[in-house]
């Protein structure tokens, strides 16, 4: 099981100190909102850390429905001067007792994935899939770090990165 202590990605943000104002939006799901929420909670305070502009933030019904609400804000976006460098998808999804939670993670995994191979700009998977609601909370804060705020550290250093190719 991996650990928040086993990856550098929250304690390596010195890089991101000389960036300046990236656009970023925001996809989340309304579902388990509790936890998406607080995904939404950690994600934006570490944005206004590093001085980051929430291009968009919109809500979409449930996790199926990232994927579509991603590409929605691109293509809104996508003929004006002011648009995302990077967009940050959120939502939970938990087994139940039937095939849906397989259908849903797989669906969305591949729609994010899709939108990676084909939009310009990083879309970055903030999507809890888990067993239970008690797994959600270790990973807002608890022994595996807090998903929320390593998502915004995602895409900002992607952001970076895109930023250095084009440099």
């Amino acid at each position: 099981m991996a650990h928040a202590q086993n990856s550098a990605l929250l304690s390596d943000t010195e890089s991101l100190k000389d960036l300046k104002t990236p656009n970023v939006a925001i996809v989340h799901a309304e579902w388990n909102e509790a936890i998406v929420r607080e995904l939404l909670n950690g994600c934006e305070s570490m944005l206004h850390r590093f001085s980051s502009n929430i291009t968009d933030k919109i809500t979409v019904p449930g996790c199926f429905e990232l994927p579509y609400g991603c590409r929605h804000i691109w293509q809104y976006h996508e003929s004006k001067p002011e648009k995302p460098e990077a967009i940050i998808a959120f939502g939970a999804v938990i087994k139940g007792g039937t095939p849906h939670f397989d259908y849903v993670c797989k669906a969305v995994t591949e729609g994010i994935l899709q939108l990676n191979l084909v939009l310009p700009i990083p879309v970055i998977f903030g999507v809890l899939t888990l067993d239970n609601e008690e797994q959600a909370w270790e990973r807002l804060g608890g022994a595996h770090g807090h998903k929320g705020e390593e998502a915004a550290i995602t895409a900002l250093k992607m952001v970076k990165m895109c930023r250095m190719r084009l440099a």
